[in-house]
Parts: C-alpha cells; sequence; structure tokens
C-alpha cells in the first residue's frame, strides 16, 4: 500500500491519517491529559449500562456475567487493535482513515459515514432519554422543550473549543465513574455482611446459585446475554479520535488501551456482580425499577431512584457531548479525505469544525422529530439500520490491522509502541468471534431484534459501499478524462 500523499508546502500538513486539506482545517490540540484519562476511563461506561442490564439479567440469570465478560473479551481486543494503529498514526478519523489506508477507499467512505450515522441516531436517542429524566423532575417544561434545551447548551459547548468538550467530559465522566466506584464498595460491604441491609439482600454469593443455578436458562442464554450487552460497549473507541487533539497522543493512546481491561473488568464485570450477589436474579424489583436501584433498595440506600437518576441523566449528557464530539470529528475527516462537504474541513477560530458539528446537531433534531411524530416506524427504522453498525466498525478494525502492520513496520518501525498481541492469531480469532455474534444475532426474530437489526444495518451499509464504489468509478474517469484533454 502506498503512503498518503503529503500535502502541498504551501499549506500546513495535514494531521497522520488525512489527505490534503485546506489551510484552515487545523484541529487544536486542546485537550489536556486528564481530558483524555477520563474520556478513556469514562466512555466505557455508557447509559446502556445503568438502563439496559436488567433485561441481560432477566435473559440469563447469574450467567450474565459470562456475556460480558465474552463482549468485554471482545472490546479488550479490539481496543488493543485499534490502539496499535493509533498511537502508531493519531487522526482526527481514527479508524475510518486506517480503513481507508489499509482496505482502500471505499472502505474508509463506507465505515465513516456508517458511525456518523451510527452517533447522530444516538443523539436523538440520549437527548430523548435525558427530556424524559428532566420532564419528570420539572413538568412545566414539555419533554421536546427539554431535549432542544439539551441539546443546544452541549451544542454550544462543543462550537466553543475543544477544551471545553475536554472540560465538560471530564466532569461528566467523572460523575460516572465515582457512582460506580461508590456502588462496588457499598455493594461489596453489603455482600460481607458489613453493611446492615433489608431482608430481600443476601449475604455472600449464595444467589449465584441458588435460584435455578448459574445459567437457569441453559447455556444458550450467555449468546442471548451477549445480544443484549454488546451495544452498551460502544463508545471505548472515541479515545483514538479525541487524541488527535492533544499534545501527545501517542502517549494517551497508549495508555488508555493499556488500561482497557481493568476498565471493563471493575466497571461492568465488578458492578454486575454486585447486583446478582445481592439480589436473586429473578427478584422482579430489578425490571421493574433497574438493577442498579432496585440493588439499592435492598441494602436500604434512601432515595436510591432519585440518586441514579441523577447519575442516568449525567450517563445520558455524557453520551450527548461525546456522541456530538465523535460524528463532527468523523465529518472532518472525511471532508478532509475529500469523502464528505468541503465546509465540514472548515474550522473557525476556536479551532472546531463549526459546519461539521452543526449538520451533525440538525441530522440529530431531525431525528429527535422523528422520535416524537413517528417512533414506530421512521425513528424505529433509524435504530435498526444503525443496530449493527457497532460490529461492523469492530470488524473493520480487525481488518485494517491486519495490513496496517505491515505498513507501519515498513514505513515507521519505531512508532510501533503497542501492538496485538499474538499478531495474527488474535485478530483472527476476534473476527470469528464478531462474526459469530452477527451470524447469531439473524436468530432472533422478535420484534426490533437482532435479525431485523442486522438485515437492515447489512442493507444500509450496502448502499453506502454502492455509493462510495460509484465516486469512486466517477472519480476516475474523469481523472482520465482530464489526462486526455489537451493543454
Amino acid at each position: 500500500m502506498t503512503s498518503l500523499p503529503p500535502a502541498p508546502a504551501s499549506s500546513p500538513p495535514a494531521p497522520p491519517g488525512d489527505h490534503q486539506a485546506p489551510h484552515d482545517s487545523e484541529l487544536r490540540s486542546g485537550l489536556k491529559n486528564r481530558h483524555l484519562s477520563m474520556i478513556a476511563i469514562g466512555g466505557v461506561i455508557g447509559a446502556g449500562l445503568f438502563v439496559g442490564s436488567a433485561s441481560g439479567i432477566a435473559a440469563a440469570g447469574p450467567g450474565i456475567l459470562l456475556s460480558y465478560a465474552l463482549v468485554g473479551t471482545l472490546v479488550v481486543l479490539v481496543m488493543r487493535m485499534l490502539g496499535e494503529m493509533a498511537a502508531a498514526d493519531p487522526s482526527s478519523g481514527s479508524f475510518s482513515a486506517y480503513a481507508d489506508r489499509a482496505l482502500g477507499r471505499w472502505a474508509g467512505f463506507s465505515i465513516g459515514w456508517l458511525y456518523w450515522f451510527f452517533w447522530v441516531v444516538v443523539l436523538a436517542v440520549e437527548a430523548t432519554a435525558g427530556a424524559v429524566i428532566l420532564n419528570g423532575w420539572i413538568p412545566a417544561v414539555p419533554q421536546w422543550g427539554w431535549a432542544l434545551i439539551v441539546m443546544t447548551v452541549l451544542t454550544a459547548t462543543n462550537l466553543a473549543s475543544v477544551a471545553s468538550f475536554g472540560e465538560f467530559e471530564f466532569w461528566f465522566a467523572g460523575i460516572k465513574v465515582v457512582a460506580i466506584a461508590a456502588f462496588i464498595g457499598i455493594g461489596v460491604l453489603a455482600i460481607f455482611g458489613v453493611l446492615p441491609s433489608s431482608d430481600n439482600a443476601a449475604t455472600g454469593f449464595g444467589n449465584l446459585t441458588s435460584h435455578g443455578g448459574f445459567l437457569p436458562h441453559g447455556p444458550s442464554a450467555i449468546l442471548t446475554g451477549v445480544l443484549m450487552v454488546v451495544f452498551s460497549f460502544m463508545g471505548s473507541e472515541i479515545v483514538t479520535l479525541a487524541a488527535g487533539e492533544s499534545k501527545d497522543p501517542q502517549r494517551a493512546v497508549a495508555k488508555a488501551t493499556k488500561s482497557v481491561i481493568w476498565r471493563v473488568g471493575v466497571f461492568y464485570l465488578g458492578s454486575i456482580l454486585v447486583v446478582v450477589s445481592l439480589l436473586p436474579w429473578n427478584d422482579p424489583s430489578i425490571e421493574k425499577k433497574g438493577s442498579y436501584v432496585a440493588a439499592l433498595d435492598s441494602i436500604g440506600i434512601p432515595h436510591a431512584g432519585q440518586v441514579m437518576n441523577v447519575i442516568v441523566l449525567t450517563a445520558v449528557l455524557s453520551c450527548l457531548n461525546s456522541g456530538l464530539y465523535t460524528a463532527s470529528r468523523m465529518a472532518f475527516s472525511l471532508s478532509r479525505r475529500g469523502d464528505a462537504p468541503k465546509a465540514f474541513a472548515r474550522t473557525n477560530r476556536a479551532g472546531v469544525p463549526q459546519a461539521a458539528i452543526l449538520a451533525s446537531v440538525v441530522f440529530g433534531f431531525v431525528a429527535v422529530g422523528f422520535n416524537y411524530v413517528w417512533p414506530d416506524t421512521v425513528f424505529q427504522f433509524l435504530l435498526n439500520s444503525s443496530g449493527a453498525v457497532a460490529l461492523f466498525v469492530w470488524l473493520v478494525i480487525c481488518f485494517s490491522q491486519l495490513r496496517m502492520r505491515g505498513i507501519i513496520l515498513r514505513e515507521n518501525p519505531e512508532k510501533l509502541i503497542v501492538r496485538m498481541w499474538l499478531f495474527p492469531y488474535l485478530t483472527w480469532v476476534t473476527i470469528a468471534m464478531i462474526s459469530f455474534v452477527l451470524v447469531y444475532m439473524l436468530t432472533d426474530d422478535s420484534p426490533g431484534g437482532g435479525r431485523i437489526q442486522v438485515l437492515l444495518s447489512v442493507l444500509l451499509a450496502a448502499l453506502v459501499v454502492a455509493v462510495s464504489l460509484v465516486r469512486e468509478r466517477l472519480g476516475r474517469d474523469k481523472a482520465g478524462a482530464d489526462a486526455l484533454t489537451p493543454r
């Protein structure tokens, strides 16, 4: 694979991984190490962990721990591969830029736009979720009004500067981390009988096996649980995009990649272990109240529901904040490579891609409108068609890393400071695991389930790939015609 062409001498050099760009398209290095550290830690803690774990526990029982462990292992392996590429070649487009270079322009174009689409749909989901909580506190403001307020505030934050985004995300992520750490600490004290608890809460780990066994629904429930929890891990890759706007991206990426194991182990496995140890997996309060609220109630924590609502709102705002940042930076990188409108690559005086941010917000606002007007048709289609994009992204990262290792070793071997373990064997194992999950999703024919998500996501991906191939063909034809034109 040939190297990317250097930028002309008359303009500033393009960031690594991006093609030539206009002179006013430089991002500013405004993220500090503490910002990146907290983004890396908090990036794996989505709102889905707080509100979505109850359905997984109901489906798999205590065996949901194995589901989280399997998906967590996938995330660790994928992040190691992404970290290898990002540490060697930091880019605002991250895996999209690497796919562009390793697999071809069609791959970078396709996965970049699919990822952008995923996050602008997430903006609508999270804005609505936050509006529901805020409307419950202050019902005088309608839900759509709260969604508008939340989106407007975070848009202004992202437009101000990348440092503003980093500061907001530092505190949002910090609250999530403290909340999870406190929950685990209190839960462990209750499990070992140090804290007094209600009659419903158990002491010790008897609940893991005493209500139908560790796998009450059989081993197949582990895979069912995988389908329910896999998408709550999406977002761990954000730190590799954000690293491009820091002063020492290689160090930040290397640190984030090496710490992902304990982050997944503590925040996901640790907190879910506390829930299924304190309460029987089939306790009706888990689905009625939510797993974390039910666990806190069982050990007598006052106002547990309201406390958790504050934490969930923080997680929602964090997801909105980082989702808007991620979507805009992916649009920026696509523009730098000539795969999006040129305006998306222009930055304002604060060094942020204003047009890319506003375009992402506009689509997010439209999607919020669809959620209120056509929640069961148009918006459900948007949700389902983006449902498997996370797995597509992980697959592209794997295939890109297979090619990028050779490119890095050939061009800049000293930059290979993070290495994928047991290359290429573990890379191929990861590809097989992700492919298996996609195939298994096809067996889930419930309304809005895995089958419809995979089919619609594949349809959307096919359309985007077709567009990219047509653009590439037209570009070659135009280049050929220009070469034949007499000068």
